[in-house]
């Protein structure tokens, strides 16, 4: 199930699905530790003697207000008569989820209404040696498990703590659960329970006919019970209105910190360009690790989650987040990543969320030899996303601790690790995880990889080993345009990789990952080759049905919809896509394409503003995680490209500013490193 609102504050990330419960809450770290552990929470409202869970049954608009980490969720049972309006968040500053209730009556007799919010945590991710006791002082009910505590509390207007309150053990022994405890609007009061737990609190409202009243509840976070009754104490004090205000404030002023002239795009580009902003933010982690994706469901699947921190993810969200004007965020990232390099200077698959290494299905042992278990393009993608960082922001003294340990260390690794036979990168797994070879996207990443170092060693004056740097780059293009480049295929191929007998074999399919192979600069989106390759994969990965959009590569299985299609469209692939046309076009109609597929985009995501990873290529619903982050980043990145190409093309003939888009000048380099700059052209001119 979709994720359709999440909010978090970069250490408490609460999710819901699109029946709006409450699936997963992750604290400390964003991704880590899932504290629902497979469960979720209830809310419901108990009226004239009958109570129902929000879910079924009810009309559901689950959207955010606008450029905000503030929901605004509309809900109503028409049997029951009654409609909700909620606005949730998790305050900007303090671990705390807030939720503010305006409960309207729609029958003209005056009613009592029972509001029920159950909690089913399972703290650390299992269920074993959860307590849940009430606390008098705090007046609500506390969750906890070593240094893990969760304080749920509400109020009214009349009572400033529930009115009601129990807790019990569920899920074994044929017991459901306490929530079965609220089916006839009273609950017993037990106060504690030990095991396998789960609690529910009240709040009660009497309205008269077509009236509404409002009603408050939250969640304190902490790692002691005195931490929660400290920021419980501080939601009373200052109240839950007042700190939904200003969390909305602060979201609101962070979303147009750097807005640029969206005027010449769609209202409805702008909205999603800020709101992927505002999402990309919620998934990342304080300490710097950007996560993949925070929507458990996908457990189900594959028995694993994408709560994890991909090195090639997190580089190309950090670019987006630099290009857009939020470099903190992307030098947080770029801080995480620089200590987990390994001394051989790479990067190995993916790391928790707190810096550990993360589960994986990469060996380091193969048709009995050792391998690296890596996917190189994410150590190269990392340098290429850090060298656009410092051209955007020329922050030498944050560089500089990173010039040694990982530029310079990783670009070793890079030169080095070279197939003997090709000159190309030595075999890895591919980005999609699934193909161990030599893979044109990571072919281009290595390249644009190789590139930013040699670019750095020379802002330091160190002129022999960029000049090395840059040789290994322009041998990898050479070799590139003598092996990727197929004549039979009239277009690069995906990759190459090596039969049981070691002689190299072509992978022709069809893959829309070969759009690296101009988008870190390896040839440009006008080299013939490029073009005919594009064409080509427009033509066989495009979606032929209404829905439309790019499949990933050809007869993708990944949670595949229909055998009538080739796979299913995904957000990254087709906004590549829109990358390409974007660059090729040279006035405003031949960007008319480009910002078709943004339209389509647009049109895919959730109502929420949410894109997920894929959709079905019939009916177009979600697919997979959602949020993915990666989708968010790649709008966001491909706005950002088509607001540059359209600002070059209306340059003011007087003062050369852009009309239309905030284009950042970039040729502060040019000036002081003139023949540095003439000589990195002249190699990514080169074919």
């Amino acid at each position: 199930m979709p994720r359709d609102i999440p909010v978090g504050n970069g250490r408490l990330l609460v999710c819901f699905d699109d029946e709006y419960c409450m699936r997963d809450v992750y604290f400390p770290h964003v991704g880590q530790e899932n504290h629902l552990g497979g469960n979720h929470g209830r809310f419901g409202a108990w009226v004239d003697g009958e109570l129902s869970w929000v879910g079924p049954g009810w009309d559901r608009e689950l959207r955010y207000e606008t450029d905000t980490l503030v929901t605004l969720v509309r809900l109503s049972h028409e049997r029951l008569g009654i409609s909700l309006e909620c606005r949730d968040a998790v305050d900007f500053h303090e671990d705390v989820f807030l939720r503010e209730i305006t409960v309207k009556n729609l029958l003209p007799k005056k009613r009592e209404i029972r509001l029920f919010f159950g909690h089913a945590f399972g703290i650390y991710g299992n269920h074993i040696g959860d307590t849940a006791a009430f606390d008098p002082k705090a007046g609500g009910v506390v969750h906890y498990k070593g240094e893990r505590y969760f304080l749920a509390n509400a109020s009214t207007p009349e009572l400033s703590h529930p009115a009601q309150f129990a807790t019990g053990q569920s899920g074994f022994g044929g017991k459901e659960g306490t929530f079965k405890d609220a089916e006839d609007g009273l609950l017993s009061g037990n106060p504690i329970a030990q095991g396998s737990v789960d609690s529910v609190i009240a709040v009660h409202l009497t309205l008269d006919g077509l009236s509404e009243e409002k009603a408050w509840y939250w969640i304190s976070a902490g790692e002691t019970w005195e931490e929660v009754r400290r920021l419980d104490a501080l939601v009373k004090h200052k109240g839950v209105p007042k700190l939904i205000r200003r969390t909305a404030d602060y979201w609101r002023l962070w979303a147009h910190k750097e807005t640029p002239t969206l005027e010449h795009m769609p209202e409805e580009l702008g909205e999603l360009y800020r709101r992927s902003l505002l999402v990309l933010r919620s998934q990342i982690d304080w300490q710097g690790g950007i996560v993949a994706a925070n929507d458990s469901d996908v457990v189900h699947y594959n028995r694993d989650t994408y709560s994890y921190v991909w090195p090639r993810d997190g580089a190309l969200v950090a670019n987006a987040l630099d290009t857009a004007g939020y470099p903190i965020p992307a030098r947080n990232f770029y801080g995480f990543m620089a200590e987990r390099i390994e001394k051989e200077g790479y990067f190995l698959h993916k790391y928790n969320p707190d810096g550990t290494l993360a589960s994986s299905w990469h060996p380091w042992f193969r048709n009995g030899k050792p391998e690296l278990p890596i996917q190189e393009d994410e150590t190269a993608l990392f340098l290429w996303a850090l060298w656009h960082h410092f051209v955007l922001y020329r922050d030498i003294e944050f560089i500089k601790p990173f010039y040694k340990p990982v530029i310079k260390n990783a670009a070793d690794f890079m030169t080095g690790f070279r197939d003997e036979e090709t000159g190309l990168p030595a075999a890895s797994y591919d980005l999609w995880e699934e193909k161990y070879g030599i893979s044109s996207f990571t072919v281009g990443a290595v390249f644009g990889g190789l590139t930013a170092a040699s670019l750095f060693c020379t802002m330091f004056g160190e002129e022999q080993r960029a000049k090395r740097y840059g040789k290994a780059a322009a041998e990898i293009r050479d070799a590139a345009s003598r092996h990727l480049w197929r004549d039979e295929l009239n277009r690069f191929c995906r990759g190459l990789h090596r039969d049981e007998q070691g002689d190299l074999r072509v992978d022709p399919a069809a893959d829309a990952s070969i759009w690296g192979l101009f988008a870190f600069g390896l040839y440009s989106a006008d080299d013939p080759r490029i073009e005919s390759t594009m064409a080509d994969l427009k033509e066989k990965l495009w979606v032929k049905t209404s829905i439309g959009g790019m499949a990933r590569y050809e007869n993708d299985a990944y949670y595949r919809a229909s055998p009538d299609v080739t796979g299913n469209p995904w957000f990254i692939s087709t906004l590549w896509l829109a990358d390409y046309l974007a660059e090729k076009a040279r006035d405003e109609d031949g960007m008319e394409e480009a910002l078709e597929i943004v339209r389509w985009a647009s049109r895919h995501a959730l109502p929420s503003g949410v894109l997920s990873e894929q959709i079905h290529p019939l009916s177009g619903e979600t697919l997979s995680v959602s949020p993915l982050t990666w989708s968010h980043a790649t709008f966001v990145a491909t706005t950002r490209r088509i607001l540059k190409r359209l600002g070059m093309m209306k340059l003011c003939p007087t003062c050369g500013m852009s009309a239309v888009a905030d284009i950042r000048p970039i040729n502060w380099m040019e000036r002081l490193y003139p023949e540095a700059c003439t000589s990195i052209h002249s190699l990514c001119d080169r074919v």
